[in-house]
């Protein structure tokens, strides 16, 4: 099987955030896909491995940006290659916090999604959480990146935990 046949599957770019208790969490994520309009709700898949999966268990909220093509990359490496775990990823960017609590960074954002934890689906080294989209405002008119943009022009690499790693 040719596993660069998945990269050419449209997306986007996204960081996913949450809070639970205190611990802040966010992760960047290729997989967010709206699936009803009525009421809307949309759907992220994050590795289980991941802190930020387990973190948007317990706390039943989260917040979604689209990432913009001009996005700085340190936003793109904080969020995407180190563990909420050890690190809070918060501190370098200016934070807001959304009507459920959830903190995400403004810088490089093309839209924002506040949303309630409605259902999950475990899929094996993923879990697919629903979300009931709570609130939602485009943030800047810059153009939303896609997985191909950030591969191609931005030279990102893709970690290990993406549903769309494939090893070298």
């Amino acid at each position: 099987m040719d596993g660069r046949a998945f990269q050419k599957l449209t997306c986007g770019l996204y960081v996913v955030t949450t809070v639970h208790e205190g611990q802040k969490s966010g992760c960047v994520v290729n997989t967010v896909t709206q699936v009803t309009s009525s009421p809307a709700k949309v759907m992220v898949a994050i590795n289980k491995q991941n802190f930020t999966s387990g973190i948007l268990e317990k706390a039943g909220v989260f917040h979604i940006t689209a990432l913009t093509e001009e996005v700085p990359l340190p936003v793109i490496g904080c969020f995407g290659y180190q563990t909420s775990a050890e690190f809070d990823k918060f501190a370098e960017f200016e934070t807001k916090v959304d009507a459920n609590g959830c903190p995400y960074v403004p810088e490089g954002a093309a839209a924002s999604f506040t949303c309630k934890l409605v259902q999950q689906l475990d899929v094996g080294t993923h879990i697919l959480f629903i979300g009931e989209v709570q609130d939602a405002e485009v943030t800047s008119e810059d153009n939303p990146m896609s997985y191909s943009y950030y591969h191609v022009v931005k030279k990102g690499k893709t970690p290990p935990k993406a549903p769309s790693y494939q090893p070298e």
